[in-house]
């Protein structure tokens, strides 16, 4: 080993003129592997680290519809300082009344904030709101033109605006908004007597506690009161969907990166041919003169190990500051601010592939190099390549498994990855037989009577031809170039090709019970064409399935979404539109009889339940107990109210609630006025223009699109280096079958012209292979992970895949030019 250690030091000391594709591989792939684990890894920890601030509290309990009892808020006080928050969506109006905007009203007490600092920005009347004041986010005082000592209209009250929030401490823990904050204190909020029997609101009652399990003390208030409704955040989770959004993105994204990788090994393994092809007579002097197969190996084995050390280090370096960049320069983009610090974990598990990936990659051409005798090697050129020995083989099983495994384990996602995985090994597999279906065909194809054809198809299947290292290659980046083209196609058209042509143009909330005939008329008079939809509707947390408490369930399954949280609740005498029942059937238009209820069907599938089973729900403290009547299949791309739980009549009519309204108007140009007179006449609903919503939902959208296009980016550059490798593992043939060319007359035209011919025709079979394959994966990840509709863009991918296709002929032709550059004599001398 010493022996092979001091030739491998030596050899180097030439240059690494031959390894620098290895080196750029395992660069590119290590980098987007640690860039997206360290990001992914900033963003939890921080949202860990500020636990308490992003929450408000230790410990956070919520409660919908209704305040804490005296006994409930006696068992928060017990367990440290409480806070209580009252959160509310609601119209502010300018002060003449002619332009509204939704908001989301916060009221809060004198504690809050329990951890961080409420501040405002320069030039504010006071440090925090009371009584007849508010403060306002910055987008509310755009959109509305106020500025401090305005007043703005919120319910019934004219509130003045004392300052701009410039940092809300629980803003991210609130989740998703849709509309700017407007912050009150408790005297505010009965100012604007929006809280009656019936409206939506939603009370939190933050609490700082020393305990240091708070999880545990939340459980037991739970249990001590488990008809309130009640849903239980702490600190280890202060926002949970951020968290689970950024770990989901960042499984995703690792595998794009993994997949990078991969596609890199594969232009690592051409990288090393190519270097060991242009070491032949070197290794054939060596072996001559008595060097053993063993020292051969090990001489290549440790400058391999060398350069791709160098390659990992760099993309580890690159990974490691990539949370520091991202939060300079592209910070305000991301919903957290990452904690820039060292993340050994991400690092490791991107040093341990990387090296998993070389030592795999450049085993077969190693193993090639040390079995065969000194005299084959000087005949390779014309040879074909040996299959690797079964110590090679077992080997390389070992390797693969020990790549698997190092990607199932460190997943968030087990399963997923395990897919994923199987679906690489399975491209690879079709790819690897496509490259030998092509040679072989070309081998029993008639020989054509053009010339330059007939060369083109020699080139595919004539000894030491690349024609399946090629295929395999070129099918990797083509695949990767098509599946990236139909996610993003898919997320950057997803708003425009779901949203329904007849979309309403409004959304109304909190209507009160009393006001509902008062509203039609009003919606009657306004906007005579309009088409109003009015329903029933409550909040509520499901608290039992079956007999089992919700509470008792350690581990909640992600598609069991009805379970979190609270739960839009209606009733109805008959079957909404964009409804069918798939399982049970409808109740009847007069039925009287026990609670009943019709369950998205999707949900029940989560639930592992069916008809004929039970759900209970708590509304105000009130537990509901009905037998599923019906499964319904809800076409959610109406954009109309759909409703996962619906109750039959004579069940919760009797609670406190209100109703919800869409408005869908043939003439756009009156929704100022019908946006005005509805919050004028009704202080306390609120309006949401859908329009708004889907400007938002496509930003977030943009944001994911954005994060799968910088990945991808790395996943071009790797299919670029594999193309490159593939194509310089060839050139001692190419030039050799160019100088052969020249020698008997062929011109550098006719030359070039039979390479594109074999590299257009390549090109035009892979791609075909690719958008197949591309179009499969693409589906799986935007339908099943993603979880959003199938409505890829054809024409981009197709572009892309067309673009990715003239990339490698391309790419190809410049490869032959070292070629066709060759003099024959000087050739024929070193050849």
């Amino acid at each position: 080993m010493s022996l092979a250690w001091r030739f491998a030091l030596r050899d180097l000391r030439g240059g690494l003129l031959g390894l620098r594709l290895l080196a750029i591989c395992l660069f590119l792939g290590v980098a987007a592997l640690a860039a997206v684990g360290s990001l992914s890894s900033a963003i939890v920890a921080e949202l860990s680290a500020r636990g308490t601030v992003i929450l408000g509290g230790d410990l956070q309990m919520e409660v919908v519809q209704r305040v804490a009892e005296p006994a409930e808020l006696t068992a928060f006080a017990k367990l440290g300082t409480v806070s209580e928050t009252v959160r509310m969506r609601a119209m502010a109006s300018s002060a003449d009344g002619l332009n509204s905007v939704l908001v989301e009203l916060k009221g809060v007490d004198a504690a809050y904030p329990l951890f961080g600092k409420l501040t405002l920005e320069k030039g504010a009347l006071a440090a925090r709101p009371a009584g007849n004041d508010v403060a306002i986010a910055p987008a509310l005082a755009e959109r509305l033109s106020l500025k401090v000592g305005d007043k703005v209209r919120i319910g019934e009250a004219q509130l003045r605006v004392i300052g701009i929030i410039a940092e809300e401490p629980d803003r991210v823990g609130e989740g998703f908004t849709l509309g700017p904050v407007a912050l009150v204190d408790q005297a505010g909020i009965t100012a604007t007597k929006l809280v009656q029997p019936g409206s939506l609101y939603t009370m939190k009652y933050r609490i700082k506690t020393g305990a240091r399990d708070p999880a545990k003390a939340g459980e037991a208030l739970v249990k001590q009161f488990p008809s309130g409704g009640w849903e239980v955040r702490d600190r280890a989770n202060g926002a949970p969907g951020t968290r689970r959004f950024i770990e989901r993105l960042g499984q995703f994204l690792a595998l794009v990166g993994l997949t990078s990788l991969i596609v890199a090994g594969i232009g690592v393994g051409n990288g090393v041919t190519s270097y060991l092809e242009g070491k032949r007579s070197g290794i054939a002097t060596m072996k001559a003169l008595g060097a053993t197969s063993n020292t051969i190996f090990l001489t290549y084995l440790f400058q391999i190990m060398i350069v791709a050390l160098g390659g990992i280090i760099a993309g580890l370096a690159f990974g490691a500051l990539s949370p520091w960049a991202i939060k300079t320069f592209a910070g305000d983009a991301l919903p957290v601010q990452p904690s820039v610090a060292l993340y050994p974990v991400p690092l490791f598990i991107s040093a341990a592939f990387g090296m998993l990936i070389a030592v795999g990659f450049a085993l077969v051409p190693l193993a090639r190099a040390r079995s065969v005798t000194a005299a084959s090697l000087f005949r390779a050129g014309l040879e074909a390549e040996q299959r690797p020995a079964l110590l090679t083989i077992v080997a390389l099983i070992g390797i693969a498994a020990a790549i698997a495994a190092l990607a199932i384990f460190t997943a968030s996602n087990p399963l997923f990855a395990a897919i994923f995985l199987v679906a690489a090994a399975g491209v690879l597999i079709i790819l690897t037989l496509v490259g030998a279906g092509v040679r072989s065909v070309a081998a029993k194809l008639p020989r054509p009577k053009a010339p330059l054809i007939r060369l083109a198809l020699a080139n595919l299947h004539r000894p030491g031809a690349q024609t399946s290292r090629l295929v395999v290659a070129l099918g990797l980046g083509l695949t990767l170039f098509a599946t990236l083209a139909v996610i993003e196609s898919n997320l950057a058209g997803q708003i425009e090709r779901t949203v329904p042509k007849r979309a309403p143009n409004f959304f109304v909330l909190d209507i009160p019970l009393a006001d509902i005939d008062a509203f039609r008329s009003l919606v009657a008079r306004q906007a005579p064409d309009s088409e109003l939809i009015t329903v029933p509707s409550l909040r509520g947390p499901v608290v039992a399935v079956g007999d089992q408490r919700v509470s008792d369930m350690k581990d909640i399954p992600d598609e069991a979404w009805v379970l979190r949280g609270d739960r839009g609740l209606t009733y109805a005498a008959d079957l909404p539109e964009g409804s069918r029942i798939v399982s049970g059937k409808w109740w009847p238009k007069n039925y009287a009889g026990p609670p009943l209820v019709s369950l998205d069907v999707d949900a029940a599938r989560a639930l592992g339940i069916k008809v004929g089973d039970t759900l209970t729900i708590s509304v105000l403290g009130v537990e509901i107990v009905a037998e599923i009547a019906s499964l319904r299949e809800i076409n959610w791309d109406t954009l109309g109210f759909n409703f996962a739980m619906i109750y039959s009549p004579g069940v919760l009519e009797a609670a406190p609630h209100s109703f919800m309204a869409t408005i869908a108007m043939k003439d756009a140009s009156n929704e100022g006025t019908l946006n005005n007179a509805i919050t004028q006449a009704f202080a306390s609903t609120s309006l949401i223009r859908v329009k708004d919503v889907i400007t938002q939902v496509g930003d977030l959208l943009g944001q994911l699109a954005t994060a799968v296009r910088l990945a991808s980016l790395v996943a071009v550059a790797a299919g670029i280096a594999v193309l490159i490798g593939a194509i310089a593992a060839s050139r001692r043939a190419r030039i050799y079958d160019a100088v052969i060319l020249k020698t008997l007359g062929a011109t550098r035209r006719q030359i070039l012209v039979s390479q594109a011919i074999e590299y257009a025709g390549l090109a035009v079979i892979v791609s075909l292979l690719a958008l197949l394959i591309g179009a499969g994966g693409g589906w799986y990840v935007v339908t099943q992970t993603l979880g959003l509709d199938w409505s890829p863009d054809w024409i981009q991918v197709l572009g892309t895949t067309a673009a990715g296709a003239i990339l490698v002929l391309g790419l190809g032709l410049i490869g032959s030019l070292p070629a066709l550059a060759a003099r024959p004599a000087q050739a024929l001398r070193t050849l």
